[in-house]
């Protein structure tokens, strides 16, 4: 938010408690030039994917409809960051259209694409949903290619007692459902992502390095351009 609507929000939060509201002009400038600092990063609006917008008035009319506290600058920028993690979340960082030996240039292209899908300039983007009815739409070939893929996975035990134990297996479940729907697998690849660089077939890392329960968007990408080299190939 630009001073403006910060200075906006303000109002709106001193019209409904206004008991709260500065006494004095030089105190309102204060807390104006604190809030101002504060939410230089907040969206003022912004849409979700599914429907469940983000609108800094409402977080703001809800917690003094709620707490007994006098709201802070806080208690708007951390609803803002958890629903922009879960917006970015939910999207997929096509490639940029930047030279990919270019790492500074590569890295930029993406922050500025995740904060566009943040504040909703972008709609998030995501390959094809993990479900049956996308297996159940390839071409024969495709089945036997997606079984293959299956196959060398290493079926080890009977796919009835893999799929029941598919919610305790997250990682392997979700190789074997880009296997059956034929669509790109990041695991399939080393990853390039120079602080985690997991080997193929290993869950990339986070800095402290724990695994990831995603795989890092690079990879996804190699895995992509890997993938469709192989499907142009046949």
């Amino acid at each position: 938010m630009d001073r403006r609507e910060v200075a906006a929000l303000l109002a709106y939060a001193d019209r409904l408690d206004p008991d709260r509201a500065p006494k004095t002009r030089e105190a309102a400038g204060e807390r104006l030039d604190q809030w101002a600092d504060l939410l230089s990063d907040v969206a003022p609006t912004a849409p979700h994917p599914e429907g469940r917008h983000w609108d800094a008035s409402q977080v703001v009319r809800r917690h003094i409809a709620t707490s007994p506290y006098p709201i802070r600058p806080s208690d708007v920028s951390r609803p803002w960051h958890t629903f922009k993690a879960d917006v970015i979340g939910r999207h997929h960082d096509p490639v940029p259209a930047v030279d990919p030996d270019n790492s500074v240039a590569y890295v930029r292209a993406l922050y500025a694409g995740r904060q566009a899908v943040a504040v909703g300039a972008v709609t998030p983007t995501s390959y094809r949903e993990l479900t049956y009815g996308a297996a159940a739409a390839l071409t024969p070939g495709e089945r036997d290619r997606a079984e293959a893929r299956r196959a060398a996975l290493g079926a080890y035990m009977p796919r009835s007692v893999a799929d029941a134990l598919a919610e305790h297996r997250p990682r392997r479940a979700a190789r074997e459902r880009a296997a059956a729907e034929d669509r790109p697998d990041a695991l399939d690849v080393a990853c390039p992502y120079e602080h985690c660089l997991a080997d193929a077939g290993d869950p990339c890392r986070n800095g402290r390095r724990v695994p990831r329960a995603t795989a890092h968007p690079s990879r996804l990408d190699l895995a992509t351009v890997r993938h469709t080299a192989q499907e142009s190939a046949r």
